[in-house]
């Protein structure tokens, strides 16, 4: 007869897991001693007894009581079979239910919050202003890693090295920045991350102690506030109008609280799409020497504007005051995980020092192809190729959606960026939106992700720069149908 915990196996072992037959076999029957299920000095079944009673292999089972014997958990006693040990290798827990999943953590932990991301998952994705990969050639960068791999080959440039990043790729963004956003600096100031999330997160962990105020824009980047807010600091909504963040409230938060750093997206605001005025730049540029916060400036996305010259950067005006993030993954690939923040020389090195602590360094032949794509050109071909297709994508979807929602939502079309901000004149079609979104095989960022406390707001931000023609339509689409799915509702 098939024993009671030999049932308990055959529930907790199944051929189409990654893991090997006898390693699934392992872990349940630790499982069944840790629960009290199996005592210590119980006697075990034969090899064969117990693999005929799981439809395994013997050798699956001889190899499972092995491993068990080495680890301390079983004891064999000759021809008497194979037991319990009586002197387990750790200490048993008070007893669970045999029941319990033995993936539960059996010890305490800080749960963290789910980010704020479009992540992979079921339905048609509208991502928050992602480039379309396919719009860069693979050819080209299959070509910038065989060149990178061989000259790294011939110069040992695959070891370990500095943790700021590869010397080539700091030398040719400093250059691209001199050239196309007039900073003027040099690679001692510039510091490879993986992606300008670290690029935040470094940042905050130089500049905030437990305590310190960051002020943030009232509708922004949450991720930003979620990094933030784990160095220990109080993070603070800045109201925001149709000229970027309010200067008159930064100045009266600095008067109140001890600001350390102010985060802002002045290029093109996230996720509003406006730009912050030359006047109120200058104006938090005084307030950060005045009050001695840093400024964080956010540029992720400097290259697509698309109706006039874009503003320079605040950081090349007063370099001393400005720590500049900047990312390779919008204008190449996401999957690059390329980002880069500039600051004074001792700032950028302290933050390669912190990132160090988790991340020894980034992935050198990735680093040497894309200083390759910048300075063999590649990198300014694509980026005129793909402003112009962006530009069309851009009128393209303005146009569907006034056409499908007509003065149910409010939008201006986005001098720069890849995003459309949308408000609606009535929450409830939104809430109807939201509700149905899943129904109907769409994915995006919950409307309420954005505001930053105090400050409240609602929108969607919707990504047209990675979907062609068809993929624009089927979206907008279904984001009417969805909001039309309650017929109380129209557009």
């Amino acid at each position: 007869m098939t024993r009671p915990f030999a049932f308990s196996l055959s529930r907790a072992i199944d051929p189409r897991r990654g893991a090997p037959l006898y390693l699934q076999i392992v872990h349940a029957l630790i499982h069944d001693i840790r629960s009290g299920r199996l005592t210590p000095g119980a006697a075990l079944p034969s090899s064969r007894e117990l693999a005929e009673s799981l439809g395994v292999n013997r050798k699956t089972i001889v190899l499972a009581y092995d491993e068990l014997v080495a680890q301390g958990w079983f004891t064999t006693h000759g021809t008497r079979g194979t037991f319990v040990s009586a002197e387990l290798p750790e200490t048993l827990p008070a007893r669970r239910e045999a029941s319990a999943d033995p993936r539960t953590p059996g010890f305490p932990f800080r749960a963290t919050p789910n980010p704020s991301f479009v992540l992979a998952g079921k339905g048609l994705a509208i991502d928050d202003g992602l480039p379309d990969a396919r719009l860069f050639s693979m050819d080209t960068l299959l070509r910038a890693y065989r060149d990178a791999g061989r000259r790294a080959a011939r110069s040992g440039g695959l070891g370990y090295g500095d943790p700021r990043g590869n010397g080539e790729l700091r030398r040719a963004i400093a250059a691209m920045l001199a050239s196309h956003r007039g900073l003027i600096v040099d690679a001692e100031d510039v510091c490879i991350t993986r992606g300008s999330q670290m690029g935040i997160f470094l940042a905050a962990r130089i500049l905030v102690a437990p305590g310190d105020a960051v002020l943030v824009e009232g509708l922004g980047y949450s991720a930003a506030r979620e990094a933030f807010a784990a160095a220990g600091a109080e993070v603070i909504g800045a109201r925001l109008d149709a000229d970027g963040v309010d200067v008159e409230d930064v100045e009266r938060l600095c008067r109140r609280h001890p600001v350390r750093a102010l985060y802002v997206t002045p290029h093109h605001q996230f996720p509003t799409t406006v730009p912050l005025t030359p006047e109120r730049r200058l104006r938090l540029l005084d307030l950060a020497a005045k009050f001695e916060f840093a400024i964080l400036e956010d540029d992720y996305d400097h290259e697509f504007h698309f109706e006039r010259q874009p503003l320079l950067p605040m950081a090349s005006y007063a370099p001393g005051r400005v720590i500049y993030i900047g990312s390779m993954s919008k204008l190449l690939l996401p999957g690059l995980r390329i980002g880069y923040v500039v600051a004074p020389t001792p700032v950028a090195r302290s933050m390669a020092n912190a990132a160090a602590a988790v991340d020894r360094q980034g992935n050198a032949l990735t680093e040497l192809a894309v200083a390759d794509l910048i300075d063999s050109g590649e990198l300014r071909r694509h980026v005129r190729k793909a402003r112009q297709i962006y530009a069309q994508r851009r009128d393209a979807f303005g146009e569907l959606l006034s056409r499908s929602f007509g003065e149910a939502i409010g939008f201006r079309i986005p001098a720069g960026g890849l995003a459309f901000w949308t408000t609606f004149r009535d929450e409830a079609t939104l809430d109807a939106l939201e509700r149905n979104a899943a129904a109907h095989g769409l994915r995006f960022l919950p409307s309420r992700c954005f505001a930053a406390p105090p400050q409240c707001g609602r929108g969607l931000r919707l990504g047209f720069g990675s979907l062609d023609a068809d993929e624009a339509e089927r979206v907008i689409a279904r984001l009417r149908r969805a909001a039309l799915a309650e017929p109380s509702l129209s557009c």
